[in-house]
């Protein structure tokens, strides 16, 4: 009688260590979709403010409107994978990048203050939009982190849970310091 109750208290004892493993990595996994969706959400606010950009550059240069229509036409839904998020998003980005320099031969599109709202609007949400990177890359670094650690890497292997995908950046140019000389 007494091996029985400690084998069955063992087998206890497993099954609560299986399950809370296999609930810490589900909210885990949680996180990282939230991080996902949060990443998500700002470039599609970022998305919606391209249009207004476009009818308030338009009086001032066709060119920089037309550059802002191609940055609409060419954007992918970002919804399906991390990777294909972070490419429409770096695309987008770059097309933002030179929309700003082109803008400044414009004095009178800058003192345009429904131009500059939509500026300062397009900041903050770029700003919102690195915050829910970080945010996203930290929730992928712990969720990575419990799938490969003993124990958690045996319920993970066990259940098929795979590694989530960091939001990085692939163009090598934007890892590189800019040379700034001073001599100039």
């Amino acid at each position: 009688m007494i091996p029985l109750i400690i084998i069955g208290g063992l087998v206890l004892l497993i099954l609560l260590v299986f399950w809370g493993l296999y609930n810490g990595l589900v909210r885990a996994k949680n996180v990282v979709e939230e991080g996902f969706s949060g990443i998500d959400v700002q470039l599609k606010k970022r998305f919606e403010l391209i249009p207004n950009l476009i009818e308030a550059v338009k009086g001032y240069n066709a060119h920089e409107a037309e550059v802002l229509e191609k940055i609409v036409a060419s954007r992918s839904a970002s919804g399906g994978s991390v990777g294909s998020a972070a490419s429409s998003d770096r695309s987008i980005t770059g097309a933002l990048k030179n929309f700003r320099i082109h803008v400044e031969a414009y004095p009178d599109l800058q003192a345009n203050t429904q131009f500059l709202k939509l500026m300062d609007n397009l900041s903050a949400v770029e700003n919102e939009l690195a915050m829910a990177r970080r945010y996203y890359n930290g929730a992928t670094r712990d969720y990575n982190t419990k799938i490969e650690i003993f124990p958690g890497v045996l319920v993970a292997k066990m259940l098929n849970f795979a590694a989530a995908e960091f939001y990085e950046v692939e163009d090598d140019s934007e890892r590189s310091a800019p040379e700034v000389n001073i001599n100039d």
